[in-house]
């Protein structure tokens, strides 16, 4: 997982890394917010959240039922164990936990929860990878580095290759001249461990949580220095529910990324994926790898734990928090390292979903190239045959996806656009530094409608516990887990359609906001296709007046297309 917040740092010192980092990252909030709060009603709570009681309000007065919805979650892995997640965690009926068979003969053995396409066949799981910009740049480097373009006719896939390396070449040169800023982020992370260290001996214990730093009273002066150091860092990244251990790890694993980033130019990548996986990338059909290991590790499964329990945490247990739809099955699909993904491992945790009866899709993840887009076309198309949902994040670059990349897309090669999609920006609130996030992407083209992703709290993996999380990855579950609200209780509506009610019963906002990443003031209509922050109230009372459209594709969701079922030989079969 990524560090995605605002690193507001008060030293003179530290104002580089500030003007650096901050389109990425997330903005100060101004004070606190209640937990919850994107659930919340305007009118009655001040707060910008979807109205989910009130919708809850009007399908229990309209006297509607709910039927079970089957959500796909591709991340980073999940907390099978967690008490709000473990009931609502899809389960393959057809499979027999534990004996090592490929029961539903799907291709993938003891699949109960779901898959981790990222995994190897003897229980090693890749948590750690490379970026894609780097890949690309040294896996075409000796075929494209002395190529005269103006002298090559190229095919319309060989020229979009060259560009393609052409970019991944810019930028990792461009990252590799950034080794002054990233000594001294590493200065001002030294020192910050120094201020834990400090912190820790004064307090009598290895880990605290950043709100306790505010009852602290130092003794010494190097105690003072040491609070005002972490503690300010954390209230301004809005970490105070966050402890002091997983804080220091992000913000660590951030710099260890970076440092990677510097080096790309002369040093090919790590090749993490293939020295676990071992499966023959460049065969689209060779499938059938990974394991059943859902939580490799707590840090690997924070991201998906988290995005799980916006959607869908159980409701009404006195526990924790409450997801947004109440009948919903959580598939999960490991896909999503600490790194960038790669396009085999999305396209065929898109065909599983689709295959194993999911509805709706969710994917967090993004990337500035995708070398096998074309398979990840194909995946898409797939589910819209089968009438599947894909929710996708816009990304936390601050950036206009008009004019920039963030893969997966729903723009195809062909020039055709997927109806089954949507992407999903970050809005926030005043009482947390604006309508719009200031680390979101935007396009008045490319981002059909934002929903709440700053300071959401939800599940996270060890102990039954949660914790505040923000970006565009937690405004794309708001979005798949309102999706899921609707399908369960209007089952009859098509994918085109939960698309279609989600983004007309958006409340417009009129005030002006500012644009991510600049701060320059625009509306929301200069933002999104939609001008719109979705709404759970208006969607259900929306959704009552639609006629369904849905084709129910098998009876049974847990049956696997027999064209899509293994041979004698898996590896041989057909798979795209």
């Amino acid at each position: 997982m990524k560090l995605k917040a605002l690193l507001n740092l008060s030293l003179f010192s530290y104002v580089f890394l500030l003007l650096q980092l901050q389109p990425i990252f997330a903005q100060t909030v101004q004070k606190e917010t209640p937990k919850g709060w994107h659930l919340l009603d305007k009118a009655d709570s001040g707060y910008w959240g979807i109205s989910l009681d009130k919708a809850y309000s009007f399908l229990k007065a309209t006297n509607r039922k709910s039927k079970p919805v089957i959500v796909a979650v591709i991340d980073s892995g999940i907390d099978t164990t967690h008490e709000d997640l473990k009931p609502v965690l899809w389960t393959n009926s057809k499979e027999i936990a534990g004996n090592s068979k490929d029961d539903d003969n799907n291709g993938y053995i003891d699949d109960i929860h779901g898959w981790n396409f990222i995994g190897g066949k003897d229980g090693r799981n890749v948590e750690k990878d490379s970026y894609e910009a780097a890949r690309v740049y040294h896996r075409f480097k000796n075929e494209l580095e002395n190529i005269d373009p103006t002298l090559v006719k190229f095919s319309a896939e060989g020229y979009a290759k060259y560009e393609m390396w052409k970019r991944a070449k810019q930028e990792i040169t461009t990252e590799s001249q950034a080794g002054a800023e990233l000594v001294m982020m590493k200065r001002v992370y030294t020192n910050l461990l120094k201020s834990d260290s400090i912190l820790k001996r004064a307090l009598g214990k290895d880990t605290f949580l950043g709100k306790e730093l505010s009852t602290f009273s130092p003794t010494e002066a190097d105690q003072k220095r040491a609070k005002n150091a972490l503690y300010n860092l954390m209230l301004n990244n809005d970490a105070l529910e966050s402890t002091n251990a997983s804080f220091l790890g992000e913000f660590g694993s951030y710099i260890e990324g970076q440092e990677t980033k510097t080096k790309a130019a002369d040093q090919a990548p790590y090749p993490y994926r293939s020295e676990i996986v071992k499966d023959n990338y460049d065969d689209k059909n060779d499938r059938f790898y990974g394991n059943n290991n859902l939580m490799v590790s707590l840090p690997a499964a924070m991201h998906g734990t988290h995005v799980s329990g916006i959607i869908g945490a159980a409701r009404g247990n006195g526990k924790g928090m409450d997801g947004i739809a109440d009948n919903v099955q959580i598939m999960t699909l490991r896909a999503v390292p600490d790194g960038d993904e790669h396009d085999k491992d999305i396209a065929l945790a898109i065909r599983y979903a689709v295959d194993n009866g999911a509805q709706i899709i969710n994917m967090s993840f993004g990337k500035s190239y995708s070398p096998e887009k074309k398979w990840i076309d194909e995946a898409v198309a797939y589910a819209a045959s089968k009438d599947v949902l894909l929710v996708h994040a816009a990304g936390n670059d601050g950036k206009n996806l008009d004019t920039t990349f963030n893969f997966p897309t729903p723009n195809f090669l062909d020039s055709k656009k997927a109806a089954n999609w949507i992407t999903v920006g970050a809005s926030g609130d005043p009482t947390a530094g604006g309508i719009t996030a200031g680390f979101s992407n935007y396009g008045k083209n490319e981002v059909d409608v934002f929903a709440p992703g700053v300071k959401i709290y939800s599940t996270i993996p060890g102990g039954n516990t949660y914790q505040f999380l923000q970006g565009t990855s937690m405004a794309s579950p708001v979005v798949a887990g309102l999706a899921a609200l609707l399908l369960e209780y209007f089952p009859t509506l098509s994918a085109i359609q939960l698309k279609e009610v989600i983004e007309r019963s958006g409340i417009l906002v009129s005030d002006t906001v500012r644009t991510p990443g600049t701060g320059t003031p625009t509306t929301m209509l200069n933002l999104s296709r939609t001008g719109g922050i979705i709404n759970a109230y208006e969607a259900v009372r929306l959704a009552s007046t639609y006629k369904g459209e849905r084709k129910i594709i098998a009876a049974n969701k847990n049956e696997v297309p027999s064209s899509q079922k293994p041979t004698t030989q898996p590896k041989k079969t057909k798979g795209f």
